[in-house]
């Protein structure tokens, strides 16, 4: 068809983010990566045991700025495709507020019953001491890991890419500069790698902060009311829940099952189940990565009805968490001793027990990749009763279950294999409830991701062209004979085309134009989305055409929208 649709604006922007997000997942997690391994090296592979004791804690905190972050900006970048800016203004500006506010508090109640936290987080008297000194400074870490971390998630939104990833890379740089000055040179001991990380976040939101004094930026701050604050903050939470709830599920799984190795275990259990947590934080870097680049993307093209874009989006991102999948289950099953090289596990005692432990456990990598990523695709969709089940699913019912129970079977391969028999239970669940609603729907959604279909008293007409004159032109034509029934459908053709010809002579360089039209009953919807300066007809008075006049007095709405450093323009013409 020469009006087929070739996904190349899309495409385009996928890469556009997917780089840059990737790269900035991998330094965002690297810090934890750099402690174990600088910590291991410096102090030996037993203070691997205080990271270990420390991370409920961590994953406590994770799931604060996710929640703040991944619901702030799901219903502010929505809000911006349903051409809502004043409402995306003020989710921005109240989840930047609260997170400040509730991280604040947090340091302050762990600075001040500080034993109470200890008592919590670890049970052996032995270590006590060592995370105490840990905590102390990571708990000054807090706020500013926190602030950082919720604005560079809005700032990507906003197609600040660049800055996101240059703000974690300086966090991270100093991070591990730091991690070897004030441990090896100041003799700090473990104390100096969570000062450390302090220090790095801290001269990262200095410079990630920039972006409020950008004129670049379309997020602004602005004026909250209480009330209204409170309302909102309610709807953040709940669409943030489902992918935050991870990290409070692995909280409470690392202390279950913390106690369940250490009792078939004891301490050379735990310093297994961290090599473990290592492959598995490995592993999520890029499939976070992959996910956090399917989120924005979808979370835009759901909320335009647009499926097709949906769909082509979540497959590629699929198939980038299984090629990762597959790389690392490989990786690790057949050279496990490449963890155990990294993270400075050298006691001959300790290397058998260890290296069976991540042959084992990396055969759940490839089902936890894909499972991850679902979770932030029905996220994206606002699927949230569905990703709340899919999270308690996988992040706590199913590894405790099945760890504690084949801990009893097999004993010390029954902990490794209850984690395997974990992911496949989750992804089971995943493909059968997926058949379930699409046989329900009577042929309205397939898939495993469950696609939505249009009508089908609706046609859809889906181009893509070049930015070109000629690619315009022919455009039209087609334009025409699409809506060849509908009344003044040459205007409206002739002056889709004039439109596009002015935005290719605004626009330096342009490669690709996506124009889509759904036509039913009720009304005729035409969108023109491209990654160059925008235009809107009713606001720009630049252009004085008869077609675009005769445009504006039969549309009954004309709305404009910049998200992700797309321009979309969306006309709408009642019938």
């Amino acid at each position: 068809m020469p009006y087929e649709r070739r996904y190349n604006l899309l495409n385009s922007k996928f890469k556009e983010l997917f780089f840059p997000t990737l790269l900035a997942a991998i330094a965002g997690n690297f810090a934890i990566l750099a402690d174990a391994f600088i910590i291991s090296m410096l102090l030996g592979p037993m203070n691997l045991s205080v990271i270990q004791s420390i991370q409920p804690l961590a994953q406590f905190i994770n799931m604060i700025y996710w929640l703040i972050g991944f619901g702030g900006t799901i219903l502010a970048t929505s809000s911006k495709a349903n051409f809502e800016d004043k409402k995306a203004n003020y989710i921005f500006t109240l989840s930047i507020v609260s997170i400040i506010v509730i991280s604040l508090l947090i340091m302050v109640l762990g600075l001040l019953f500080p034993d109470s936290l200890l008592q919590a987080l670890c049970n052996s008297n032995q270590l006590k001491p060592l995370v105490y000194e840990y905590l102390k400074f990571y708990l000054l870490a807090i706020p500013f890991i926190c602030f950082f971390v919720v604005l560079a998630y809005f700032i990507k939104t906003d197609n600040f890419v660049q800055l996101q990833f240059r703000g974690f890379l300086i966090a991270n740089v100093l991070n591990v500069i730091l991690d070897v000055l004030l441990i090896n040179y100041f003799n700090m001991g473990i104390a100096g790698a969570a000062l450390a990380m302090a220090f790095g976040y801290l001269i990262a939101s200095v410079y990630i902060s920039t972006y409020f004094f950008s004129s670049r930026r379309t997020l602004k701050l602005i004026k909250l009311e209480f009330t209204k604050s409170m309302r909102y903050l309610v709807d953040i939470c709940k669409t943030g829940f489902s992918s935050s709830s991870i990290a409070l599920y692995q909280s409470l799984k690392l202390i279950i099952i913390n106690f369940i190795i250490l009792g078939v275990l004891a301490n050379v259990g735990l310093v297994a189940f961290n090599m473990c947590c290592n492959a598995q934080l490995l592993v999520s870097i890029f499939i976070f990565g992959t996910s956090q680049s399917l989120l924005p993307i979808i979370t835009v093209y759901y909320q335009e009805s647009d499926y097709n874009g949906v769909e082509y989006v979540a497959r590629r991102s699929l198939k980038i968490a299984i090629a990762f999948g597959i790389f690392f289950t490989l990786l690790f099953t057949l050279f496990p001793q490449t963890l155990l090289y990294l993270f400075s596990v050298s006691d001959p005692s300790h290397l058998p027990i260890v290296m069976n432990a991540v042959r084992i456990f990396s055969l759940s990598i490839l089902a936890y990749s894909i499972n991850f990523l679902y979770i932030f695709y029905l996220q994206s969709i606002q699927d949230n009763k569905l990703a709340n089940v899919v999270t308690l699913l996988n992040g706590l019912i199913f590894p405790v279950a099945f760890v504690f129970i084949f801990s009893i079977i097999w004993n010390e391969n029954g902990i490794w294999f209850g984690f395997v028999v974990s992911e496949i239970a989750t992804l089971a669940f995943i493909y059968l409830y997926s058949r379930y609603v699409n046989k329900k729907s009577n042929g309205e959604c397939t898939g495993l991701f469950m696609k939505k279909h249009h009508p089908e008293d609706e046609k859809i007409l889906e181009y893509t062209i070049k930015a070109n004159q000629n690619d315009a032109v022919n455009l039209s034509r087609e334009v025409q004979e699409f809506l060849s029934d509908e009344n003044g459908s040459v205007f409206i053709s002739l002056a889709i085309e004039e439109i596009l010809i002015y935005i290719l002579e605004i626009n330096d360089k342009l490669d690709w134009i996506d124009v889509i039209i759904r036509d039913n009953d009720e009304f005729a919807v035409i969108s023109i989305k491209h990654a160059g300066i925008g235009y809107n007809p009713e606001e720009n008075p630049d252009l004085d055409s008869d077609n675009i006049n005769m445009l504006l007095s039969i549309s009954d709405n004309i709305e404009h929208s910049e998200i992700l450093g797309l321009n979309n323009t969306v006309i709408t013409i009642k019938k």
